[in-house]
């Protein structure tokens, strides 16, 4: 008798651990359906509260995931009850009536010089040709909305009724990523902004957390939330490597990139994100959906899963579930438009101790103009372009870089991953401007809009202003921030005189129309 009863509580004992587990392993569905049915609805509105009241139950399992230490990364203005968007003071918006410095810089002769004339070989895609631009069959399966619908449009629509998302596709070419004045850039960012996200997914790799979302458009951006507030600056012993990523200088790089006329950082906006509405409630990441909690000041949060920085002691936390960050539009799928990765010639150590060769070896440059593809064309005067941009914003880590593929070595650079900009605006990194020191050269175009900028009418402070006031975040930049731009610019400007005085204007300053024509002739 005694035997039997002990088979009989062990067998009970089994099916209680297998009936917890099945309800473990639903309890992401559980969640989801509760907090879409839940009564009210918050500012976000659609049907699904932005402040979802999870029963007693699900919080003592979800705060098991986290120890209740206090969050270093989480921003302080959540933690302290003051607003996400940073509290200080703007400048002055324009006066009304007053004409707008950003449009009178877009009215200057330097930024209404024609466009290049673009041949079947200098576009990325041809919008006649075959391909067919299908995002369910380019992307991975959890990245596209399961549902079965309208499917993106292809090479035999018109299009006018093409998304946002893939006009800006098709109209990258061999010199930049997006015409002056094309439309669809502006209708991309208000989508980035606004459209509604189907689901999201973490970024493999990286050394920081960041989603991918993707949009009921079929449209993808990578989405890096606030980690700090805009008045924090990088602390002095901080090495570059070991920084934080900044939502606030994703968004600020593609401003500055389209002033300088380089139109070569894809286009990104900032968004006010509810983490259980349009992440947590959306995700079909099982890894990314444990790693939510809810703080002991009852706000949402997460971690995800990334090399560093994600962790219970760095999670990112809401107010009480929404969540600062920057999306920055996805570029054309490799499975349709290759892209080539380049090491940085002037890629520092990464190392506490070593030294990179450039910065020991003063004569580096001549080595680098020896060597393919700076030996021909413009990919070093390029180059030179990305060092200006990396120096104004004060990014020290470009280790590398890419093209895309198709249009060889002689293509633009894309200048992708900017969240390690305006960390400090006290200090001006001067190594960043080596590359144009140690080789003195640099493009006409470059230097007479850099000249412009640095004139009280152009200054870049006041442009970079008028333009981050678009974006939804605003402001961007503190002025500290802003003041260090013009500082930097002055700064170039005297390194550019100090190479004429040394090796002539000719020598220093190169036309690069001079090298389009040649390529356009080799190419006949």
């Amino acid at each position: 008798m005694l035997p039997r009863r002990f088979r009989l509580f062990v067998l009970a004992v089994f099916l209680l651990a297998c009936t917890m587990h099945i309800l473990t392993d639903l309890l992401p569905r559980l969640e989801t359906r509760s907090s879409a049915g839940g009564p009210g609805a918050g500012a976000g509105g659609g049907g699904c509260p932005c402040q979802h009241r999870a029963p007693d139950w699900v919080k003592h399992t979800l705060r098991i995931l986290q120890d209740f230490s206090s969050s270093d990364a989480a921003p302080a203005a959540n933690r302290s009850g003051k607003r996400l968007v940073s509290e200080a003071e703007p400048r002055a918006p324009l006066a009304a009536g007053r004409p707008s410095r950003l449009a009178a810089l877009l009215a200057h002769p330097l930024y209404q010089r024609p466009g290049r004339t673009l041949r079947p070989p200098d576009i990325l895609f041809n919008v006649n040709s075959d391909i067919r631009f299908n995002a369910k069959a380019a992307g991975p399966r959890d990245w596209t909305n399961e549902e079965e619908g309208d499917l993106p449009p292809t090479s035999t629509t018109s299009i006018d009724s093409y998304p946002n998302w893939l006009k800006f596709h098709i109209g990258i070419n061999r010199y930049e990523l997006y015409s002056r004045h094309n439309p669809a850039i502006e209708a991309l960012l208000r989508d980035l902004a606004t459209q509604q996200i189907s689901s999201v997914a973490m970024k493999s790799g990286g050394t920081q957390l960041k989603l991918i979302m993707t949009f009921q458009n079929y449209g993808q951006a990578l989405f890096k939330p606030m980690k700090q507030t805009r008045e924090q600056e990088t602390p002095p012993d901080f090495f570059y490597f070991s920084d934080y990523e900044r939502h606030n200088s994703e968004i600020a790089a593609f401003h500055l990139d389209r002033i300088l006329d380089f139109r070569r950082v894809p286009p990104v906006a900032g968004r006010l994100v509810n983490m259980t509405r349009e992440i947590r409630d959306v995700t079909r990441d099982k890894k990314l959906w444990r790693t939510f909690f809810i703080s002991p000041a009852n706000n949402i949060c997460f971690y995800g899963e990334c090399s560093y920085y994600c962790s219970t002691e760095h999670a990112l936390c809401g107010k009480p579930d929404r969540i600062e960050g920057s999306l920055a539009a996805f570029l054309p799928d490799l499975a349709l438009a290759k892209r080539k990765t380049w090491r940085n010639p002037w890629r520092r150590s990464y190392h506490k101790r070593k030294r990179a060769e450039w910065e020991v070896d003063p004569d580096y440059c001549e080595e680098v103009k020896q060597t393919a593809p700076y030996n021909s064309g413009t990919r070093l005067l390029d180059l030179i372009d990305m060092t200006v941009f990396d120096f104004l914003m004060g990014n020290m880590d470009r280790h590398h870089y890419e093209t895309f593929e198709k249009f060889g070595n002689d293509s633009f650079i894309i200048h992708l991953d900017n969240g390690r900009g305006f960390g400090k605006h006290s200090h001006d990194e001067l190594s960043i401007l080596v590359p144009l020191s140690q080789c003195c050269r640099i493009k006409q175009s470059t230097y007479l809009r850099l000249q412009l900028l640095a004139k009280e009418e152009y200054k870049l402070s006041y442009l970079m202003a008028e333009s981050l006031m678009q974006d939804k975040l605003a402001p961007i930049l503190i002025e500290p921030h802003l003041q260090a731009l013009d500082r930097r610019v002055r700064i170039i400007l005297r390194t550019v005189r100090d190479c004429v005085e040394k090796e002539g204007h000719t020598n220093v300053v190169a036309n690069e129309m001079d090298f389009k024509t040649n390529l356009a002739s080799s190419d006949r």
